[in-house]
């Protein structure tokens, strides 16, 4: 009875997560904060490499199904088998990456490259920061806001300046939500064809939801995309509220306020709660109507506390990427710390195992 008990809390904390996971994740991001803060976005995108990949093969394809003119259930069933198509692609691709990287001579550095490129950290910082100085110079040209505006596929040029930095601060939290905790999340699970699948429907999400407004070719990606998304979305929660302690003027106290029930909060395909508490740590009002590069309208919520101020400036923006990049911090801290708890759990159970024995 002892051998069971001791064999099951064995086999449940390594269904969970494989600790010797950890150290490979934490290169990847490394791998992805230094590359992308010196290379910049990929050809104007500073979204993960696999959703740019998506958006070469199926963008077009997608966007010839995606016809308003047809009704809501049969666009719903084109994405449908769209998604199921990019699905069983993803875990295939996964599967053999897994197998290639298992047999590779450098096993952990491989293993590292593949997960930095279904990952995006240093190139969204490149980009705040490109509109960050544009901005404190006034020269803010469509080259300051490109790469943001194709990131977040909106339109831009039919904004004003607010306009621009509230979408810019809406991508830092969506990024990191999305793709960085999440699919890190995946593949500790999982490893490498978990957070190939996962990075595939965000991926999907991002090239057809629409933030929510699809007219249905986007639902399904989107409805998958949230129901392996809803957890770690409340970490990355938990990470940008915790992060506001250690940001100038921003109140962490407003930010929890986030997490209780608050009026004007962001519905999940807009941020969800990530960017409530952005807004609220930052006291500032983000979200509001856009138009996407297809010409969509994009009725978005206001999401921020009532009375504070839509009209952001570069100041509003340093403090968004100084949230990030302290939720970074703190992102790498709790994988150190999972790294630590778990190898002595790990080590902890299979001691108790070989007693039992």
């Amino acid at each position: 009875m002892q051998h069971s008990f001791s064999e099951i809390l064995t086999q449940a904390h390594v269904a969970l997560m494989d600790p010797e996971r950890i150290p490979l994740a934490i290169g990847a991001i490394m791998v992805s904060i230094i590359v992308g803060i010196i290379s910049g976005p990929l050809a104007g995108n500073a979204n993960p490499f696999l959703w740019i990949i998506l958006d070469k093969l199926f963008g077009g394809v997608g966007d010839r199904l995606d016809k308003a003119t047809r009704r809501r259930s049969d666009l719903a069933f084109r994405g449908f088998v769209l998604t199921a198509f990019v699905m069983f692609l993803a875990i295939f691709v996964g599967k053999m990456l897994q197998y290639g990287v298992s047999g590779h001579v450098f096993y952990g550095l491989t293993e590292v490259f593949c997960v930095s490129l279904l990952i995006s950290s240093g190139s969204v910082w490149f980009c705040l920061l490109r509109l960050y100085f544009a901005m404190e110079q006034k020269q803010v040209g469509q080259g300051a806001y490109y790469a943001i505006s194709r990131s977040t596929r909106s339109n831009l040029t039919i904004g004003d300046d607010f306009g621009i930095t509230r979408a810019a601060m809406n991508f830092t939290v969506r990024s990191f939500d999305k793709g960085l905790v999440a699919p890190i999340f995946w593949y500790l699970i999982g490893g490498l064809p978990l957070i190939v699948l996962y990075s595939a429907l965000a991926g999907l999400s991002w090239r057809f939801g629409k933030s929510g407004f699809t007219k249905g070719f986007g639902a399904v990606p989107l409805a998958l995309e949230r129901l392996l998304g809803a957890v770690p979305s409340l970490l990355s929660a938990m990470l940008i509220t915790l992060a506001s302690a250690f940001t100038p003027t921003a109140r962490t106290h407003k930010a929890i306020t986030a997490w209780l029930g608050a009026k004007n909060r962001s519905p999940y395909e807009q941020g969800g709660l990530p960017l409530s508490a952005l807004a609220w740590g930052l006291n500032v009002s983000l979200g509001g109507a856009s138009q996407d590069l297809g010409g969509s309208a994009i009725k978005a919520a206001w999401t921020g506390p009532e009375g504070a101020s839509a009209k952001l400036d570069h100041g509003h923006l340093r403090r968004g990427l100084y949230v990030s990049v302290m939720a970074h911090i703190l992102f790498l801290a709790s994988l150190c710390g999972a790294y630590l708890w778990g190898g002595s759990d790990f080590a902890l159970f299979s001691y108790i195992q070989s007693l039992t024995l």
